[in-house]
Formats: structure tokens, sequence, C-alpha cells
């Protein structure tokens, strides 16, 4: 942290308690923000701040995207898909972008105006990339999707979907492209907002394309087949924000848990007088300090261009998983309170279990740091 840093800090904290977390229960039963708040956070320069300032951007760095990460959940304001739409989106459109198409999208990203999203997964296909079904075909000067996607984070109110699909006549990874798909496209169709056991206030839903035309000056990328390459990429800056987000998680669920038990009473003394509790927090508060540790040094090799694959795929798998387990602790010293949806314990719980899932999943993680070894 910096002086920049710091006062960036401070903002974005006063924009997640003040404008996000009173509408978080609205949010949760709507499935998804209020378009304005993205325009909002535009506003206050909150979006897409690693990216050049001559595309409308920040111009700051990784690390400004993760001081925004860690207040979004300090302010108890997961709702906000903004790690998806300045953390992955903006950076595909930047990193393999045309001049044309960065300077065309990124600015509305960092307004606002546009909403980002990406399409990896389809109902049939979760880890396995190589195996996606979406095809592109040419016809004339445009490319002809159909396929379907889902778990599309930011999917309800996206602008703009990046798609990965097969192009050509390559197979495997060699058949991966990455297309730009603006939502307005002819035969373009959102799905259900899916219901989730958590994060409700982050709309994910199912996208469907039923010969949607696009011009093939939509691809990203300088050549067809490329799309694996670009993605495998792109993930272990993925895989970082959801460290980020685990850590800082991590951190609240303590701060809250410790709030608690020390006004709880139980046997005429509080919570927090018990042995267990106190053996409990201690562990906890002790992940705690090394998940920061850990997420710290990754942060700082990222910043350096030194973030391998397999250091990122560590950072994903063992922090969310130590979310997972300071979330299920805590929960219990709640007693019957844990378990009521009203108390903010119960949403670090509920919020955290998709961690060890999305941006490949834990065993995935470990499948990749083995080949390593």
């Amino acid at each position: 942290m910096d002086e920049d840093l710091d006062a960036l800090s401070d903002l974005a904290r006063r924009f997640f308690e003040k404008e996000c977390a009173p509408n978080e229960d609205r949010w949760a039963r709507q499935h998804h923000v209020d378009r304005e708040i993205w325009n909002r956070a535009g506003e206050l320069g909150l979006l897409c701040l690693s990216i050049p300032e001559e595309y409308g951007g920040g111009g700051g760095t990784f690390a400004h995207e993760a001081v925004v990460l860690t207040e979004q959940v300090r302010g108890m304001s997961p709702s906000l898909g903004n790690p998806v739409h300045s953390g992955i989106v903006a950076h595909y459109v930047h990193a393999y972008g045309t001049e044309e198409q960065k300077r065309h999208w990124l600015p509305k990203m960092a307004s606002g105006e546009v909403v980002g999203a990406i399409a990896m997964t389809e109902p049939g296909t979760g880890s396995d990339l190589q195996g996606i079904k979406t095809k592109a075909v040419k016809d004339g000067d445009d490319y002809v999707l159909n396929g379907a996607k889902t778990f599309i984070t930011n999917g309800y109110l996206a602008d703009l979907v990046i798609v990965a699909c097969k192009t050509g006549e390559g197979k495997g990874a060699d058949a991966v492209s990455l297309i730009l798909v603006e939502t307005t496209r002819d035969g373009f169709r959102r799905g259900r907002n899916l219901e989730k056991i958590g994060q409700h206030g982050q709309d994910t839903c199912e996208l469907f394309f039923d010969n949607v035309r696009v011009p093939q000056t939509n691809l990203l990328g300088a050549a067809e087949g490329i799309g694996f390459i670009q993605l495998m990429q792109q993930l272990p800056q993925e895989r970082l924000i959801l460290g980020v987000i685990a850590a800082a998680a991590i951190e609240k669920t303590v701060e809250v848990t410790l709030t608690y038990t020390k006004e709880r009473e139980a046997f005429g003394k509080p919570i927090f007088a018990f042995q267990n509790t106190q053996f409990t927090l201690a562990e906890c508060d002790t992940i705690k300090t090394i998940a920061w540790s850990f997420t710290d040094d990754c942060v700082a090799r990222h910043l350096r261009g030194e973030l391998d694959v397999p250091t990122a795929a560590k950072a994903k798998w063992w922090l969310t998983e130590q979310q997972c387990k300071v979330a299920d602790e805590c929960l219990q010293l709640f007693g019957g309170y844990g378990y009521m949806a009203e108390y903010p314990i119960s949403k670090f719980y509920a919020d955290a279990r998709i961690q060890k899932i999305y941006g490949g999943t834990n065993e995935i993680m470990k499948l990749i740091i083995s080949r390593t070894l």
C-alpha cells in the first residue's frame, strides 16, 4: 500500500458501504444489481483501474484492482460483478484486441456504459475447456454462432460477451477461439437467472446463441485457434483475483465472529471467554495472517510479471479452501444464529463454497501443480 492506494481504498470503502451494502438484500431478491450502480462505479473511477488511461481506464496496476476487491469484501457487498468485468474481461480486450476494438470497448467499460462478461462454461462442459461445443462458422464476412453457455457471471446485464467457441477445422485446444459478441445481436438470448445457494445478488445466467451473426472483425486475437492459449495466459490473474477475495473474506469472517463472541453471552459469560472459542479463533486468525502474507507475495510477483501458473493455482486452491474452513469454523461459534440468513456469517458461509469451483476447480489446480513437481 501507498498513499495512492490508501486514497483508493477510502473511496472504494465509502462506495461499497454507502451505495451497495444498503441494497444487498434487495439485490439478492431480484438476483442482480441495479444497472445504474455500474454507471455510478464508473463515475467514481472504480472500473477498469488497471487499464491504461489512453483507453479510458485508471492507468493503475493490479494492486489497484486488489484494493477494490478487498474493500468490496470488507463492505459486505458481494453482488457487483466488477471482478469479472474489470479484472478479467477488460484484460482480454486489452491484451488481444485490435486497436479499434480497444478504443471502442474499453472506455465504455471503464465508464460503466458497457458491462462485460466472459462465456466459457457450457451445460455439458465445466473445467474441460477443450470440450466446448459452441461453434462459430464463417459465412461471407461474418461468423455464425450456435451454442449455449451457463453459469455466466454478469450475463443478465452484460452488453458485451467474450465467447469461447470452436472455429475452423482444428480439434481440441487448437480449435478454440474467442469472439466478441454484442448482446443486441439477433439470435442472442438470455436464459433464466440461475438460483444459487449463495451470491444471490450477483447475476448468473444461461446464454443462448441461435445463428448469431457477428463480423469476423469481432475475433479476439490475431488468428483463429489461439483462444485456448489466450485463456491459459489470463487464468493466473483470474485465479489471483479469487485468492484476494478469499483472503479478504477470511479477514472479515474472523472480524465479525470476534465481535459476536465478545458480545454474546452463554452460561453467564461471553462466548469468547470459553477456551474452545479462543482456540478456534486463534487458529482462524493465524490462517488470516498466513493468507494475507501469501496473497501479498503473489500480488507482488504478479506486478513484476513473475506470477507463474502453478503458483497462481496454489493461491487459488489453498486460499479458497481456507476461506471455506474458516467460514465453517466461525459459523459454529454463532450457534443457531449462524444458520439464520440475516446474520452476515451465513452469507460468508454460503458465498464461500463456489470459490472452490469456479476459475477452475481446486482439483484441477492440484493437477496443474502436480505436473510441475
